[in-house]
């Protein structure tokens, strides 16, 4: 598999060359829950087709996503940010390749690596400032808009036109029940912008999704 992760080509070539041994190739599935809230992580996954949705858990078992990260990032923040246990959910939005590494490693590397450092933090910029976005996003935007902006965001980070997800995972990472992401994507059906069916979702018109969509995306796209 070449490596196409943007986080992995930034880094030096001497970082790399150390990590050479130690970055693992994996396969990861749709629906697979790399970790959970509270849980300490033990590696850092860096997606290369594989789409990830970092998820706020509350008590009562719902979630809401607060971000969607591909090949331009990095899953595992707490990892080199100084917290032992993570405080979100990583859950594979459309499975994929990517490549992970020992959360030790990755750790040493940030705290001795003035050049590991920069690419991390400039990367958590980025990420905060979607998180920002999306907490924005789901207070004041409706339904049809969110889930315009979270196909735009995943078709951002894949190769085709067809975002493969169950209605439990979409109602999971939009926070909502089932029924409210069925009738949200029967209407983008009917408008001809997707194809819709059980586990599939085939994005038709893009430019007409984009329409639909609010100016959070565009907010995204301009920090992308």
């Amino acid at each position: 598999m070449m490596m196409v992760n943007h986080i992995l080509e930034e880094m030096p070539a001497a970082v790399l060359s150390r990590w050479h041994d130690e970055l693992e190739e994996v396969s990861l599935k749709r629906g697979d829950v790399l970790y959970q809230a509270g849980s300490k992580m033990h590696y850092g996954y860096f997606p290369v087709t594989a789409i990830v949705s970092i998820l706020s858990d509350l008590e009562n078992g719902s979630s809401a996503e607060v971000a969607v990260i591909g090949n331009e990032g990095v899953i595992g923040a707490s990892i080199f940010m100084g917290d032992s246990l993570t405080s979100h959910s990583a859950v594979v939005l459309s499975a994929g390749q990517g490549y992970r590494l020992k959360a030790s490693l990755m750790r040493e590397e940030f705290n001795q690596s003035n050049a590991v450092m920069q690419v991390l933090l400039c990367y958590m910029q980025t990420l905060i400032a979607q998180m920002c976005q999306t907490a924005a996003c789901n207070r004041h935007h409706t339904l049809n808009q969110q889930l315009c902006r979270l196909l735009l965001l995943i078709n951002d980070r894949m190769e085709g036109n067809d975002v493969l997800m169950t209605q439990e995972l979409l109602a999971r990472t939009l926070g909502v029940r089932r029924e409210g992401v069925t009738e949200a994507a029967l209407l983008l059906q009917k408008s001809g912008l997707i194809r819709y069916s059980r586990g599939r979702i085939e994005i038709l018109d893009r430019a007409g999704i984009e329409d639909r969509s609010c100016e959070c995306y565009v907010s995204d796209k301009k920090r992308a």
